[in-house]
């Protein structure tokens, strides 16, 4: 039996030294591996672009001819010039006229067709800048009530989505992504009373999912918890 003039056994030191290595090694990769991987992709993208492009640019106007040296990126120069080009015909008449009969031309190949319009919609909801993407993060409760899922309002719901339900009000298109990639998800449609708009933004809120909940935007100012202690 130990008494309190009895001296305390011995503590193993523990190895603070390879703990604090270890620390620093995860914040070097936390810090790197973002910068890293950013770098890369992008490398790739533009080589994979130059040697998808300059085959088709002809010798007189690669630049390799002149200088002796195969820059890198020249090929996304020449597309993103080729790019503006096309899009400036395809705005005139003449340019509109041809691509409506392209259009009834490729709408009588029956494989050709069914490819082509998947592609045009991906294309005109990406990179139309007509169109906004996502309006707000909102929180609703989801899959059952007193659980609250992240959500993003998209549109006013309309046509018979907004006549059908048996409901006043308003019906509001919500995008619930799931974790941890947000591009897949499930389309709701949602009263407009049991929908709470957050004050973060659309990319915050997207980080909060990507992150599992571990990264919260604005964590001195207003980050969508005013909202939720409303409900």
């Amino acid at each position: 039996m130990n008494t309190p003039f009895d001296e305390e056994p011995p503590q193993q030191k523990k190895p603070r030294m390879f703990a604090g290595l270890r620390a620093s090694f995860l914040t070097g990769l936390v810090v790197i591996a973002p910068v890293g991987l950013t770098i890369w992709l992008m490398w790739t993208v533009v080589g994979w672009v130059d040697g998808f492009v300059l085959p088709l640019v002809p010798y007189n106007f690669n630049p390799e001819k002149y200088i002796g040296i195969n820059l890198r990126g020249v090929g996304v120069i020449f597309f993103f010039v080729f790019t503006i080009f096309i899009g400036w015909i395809a705005k005139g008449l003449i340019g509109r006229s041809l691509i409506a009969y392209a259009e009834t031309l490729v709408e009588r190949m029956p494989v050709v067709r069914t490819i082509y319009s998947g592609i045009k919609q991906i294309s005109e909801t990406v990179f139309a800048q007509s169109e906004r993407s996502f309006e707000k993060a909102c929180l609703i409760q989801y899959p059952r009530k007193g659980i609250w899922a992240i959500g993003f309002i998209s549109t006013t719901a309309k046509g018979e989505i907004a006549d059908h339900p048996e409901t006043a009000s308003e019906m509001l298109s919500i995008f619930l992504p799931t974790t941890p990639n947000p591009t897949s998800g499930f389309l709701l449609f949602v009263p407009k009373e049991d929908v709470i708009e957050l004050d973060m933004t659309v990319e915050d809120a997207a980080k909060l999912v990507i992150s599992a909940g571990l990264v919260y935007p604005g964590q001195n100012g207003s980050n969508g918890n005013g909202a939720s202690n409303q409900s």
